[in-house]
């Protein structure tokens, strides 16, 4: 049987943000659009499909590193600054990404049935999430056309 390990990641995400966007399990809220994702951000994003893509990389990086909660997926989706913009003496700084969307987003997943809260520990993927994400792997994997992933199937 094939899980989410054995597919590449990217393809995963694609996937499992256009069966969200089929079920309509996640919607984009009105702020989203003029959002930015994080601090180190000066613009909002421009994919049309970015609420779907962040709720599917948050569904797989729960499954992967869960139980897990807002303040760490918010480091992991943050980026780093440079120092000032004339010289660059300063060493780089990592920024946070936005708690605001992640947390919402996880709490459409919550709504859907696809994640669930581990008292005191974080969330962690449910059941039902865990069988979409295998189930597109799967689907994913057969749909894939590269050598390298041969030993896969």
């Amino acid at each position: 049987m094939t899980t989410l390990y054995d597919v590449p990641a990217e393809d995963l995400i694609e996937a499992v943000a256009e069966k969200l966007a089929e079920e309509e399990a996640v919607t984009e809220p009105d702020w989203a659009r003029y959002t930015k994702t994080g601090t180190g951000r000066e613009l909002p994003p421009e994919q049309e499909d970015f609420w779907q893509r962040r709720a599917a990389s948050l569904l797989r990086k729960v499954a992967v590193d869960g139980p897990v909660g807002v303040e760490r997926l918010s480091t992991e989706y943050g980026s780093s600054t440079q120092g000032s913009t004339r010289y660059r003496v300063r060493p780089p700084n990592s920024t946070d990404g936005s708690g605001k969307v992640i947390r919402t987003a996880l709490q459409q997943l919550e709504d859907a049935g696809y994640i669930n809260i581990a008292q005191g520990e974080g969330r962690k993927v449910s059941p039902d999430g865990m069988s979409l994400l295998d189930d597109t792997a799967g689907e994913v994997l057969e749909a894939l056309d590269r050598p390298e992933l041969e030993r896969y199937a």
